[in-house]
């Protein structure tokens, strides 16, 4: 069987995402906003919690692990250079690290720019990467530690995922984060549907997450920072990628 993905709501606008293989039984968790749902969402599937990966020390990301740990005797496993700040790990990672879950490899990648040791999940044979707050949908994290240049790098790895992959991020930010993208790119077809669909979707109370790696790469201005067409819309012609990147986040922070 082939892995399944489950994406749980929980707090206000959070998402927590479980990973399950049918063939072993195993599920693992991806970030812990809160335990109440996630515990909720694994008994209507009969599924226990084998692993925990978290991508950042955020409360709204770890607040919940504890209870999940104690609840169903689930391993933990984060960023060796955030295990000052996060929940006791049983697993340390860092960029570049590969480790097995249910024989499928799970890859490291250090996203820091939100935070300084943030990381993504990269599971191939699932089609999915976990972003937390690195890469969302139609947009990034702000930049409450690191700088916008290592955001841009971290989004540049991101972005050369292969385009198929599941980009499953933490928060239900689309709607506000489409309507800022259309002042950076208003003359995008791609984007100008997104953006309808997006606020159809929300109006049925339907998630936008996760999203499709080719999407983001179609109409996400934090993704495209590098594109002429983008640089001469924000008159930066002649700005590095980095610079372009920055202003747009900054304009994003006063949006």
């Amino acid at each position: 069987m082939p892995f399944e993905l489950v994406t749980v709501p929980c707090r206000t606008d959070n998402y927590a995402f479980l990973l399950h293989d049918g063939e072993s039984g195993r599920t693992a968790l991806i970030d812990a906003p809160e335990a109440a749902p996630i515990a909720a969402a694994l008994k209507a599937r009969g599924w226990g919690l084998d692993e925990i990966w978290i991508t950042h020390h955020h409360g709204d990301h770890v607040d919940g692990v504890e209870a999940l740990r104690d609840d169903f005797g689930a391993t933990v496993a984060g960023a060796a250079a955030d295990a000052h700040r996060l929940p006791a790990l049983d697993r340390t990672v860092a960029e570049g690290d590969v480790f097995d879950f249910a024989g499928a490899e799970v890859r490291v990648i250090d996203v820091s720019g939100h935070t300084v040791g943030h990381v993504a999940f990269h599971v191939p044979a699932a089609g999915a990467v976990f972003t937390g707050d690195s890469l969302m949908a139609l947009g990034c994290g702000r930049l409450f530690e690191g700088t916008a240049a290592q955001m841009w790098v971290s989004l540049s790895k991101l972005a050369a995922l292969p385009p198929k992959t599941l980009v499953c991020s933490g928060h239900e930010y689309t709607a506000a984060n489409a309507a800022f993208a259309l002042t950076i790119e208003p003359g995008n077809p791609e984007l100008a549907a997104r953006a309808d669909a997006v606020r159809a979707a929300r109006a049925k109370g339907l998630p936008t997450v996760p999203s499709r790696l080719s999407e983001e790469l179609a109409t996400n201005p934090f993704l495209r920072a590098g594109l002429q067409d983008v640089k001469h819309g924000l008159s930066m012609a002649q700005d590095e990628d980095a610079e372009v990147f920055a202003e747009i986040r900054r304009r994003k922070d006063r949006f």
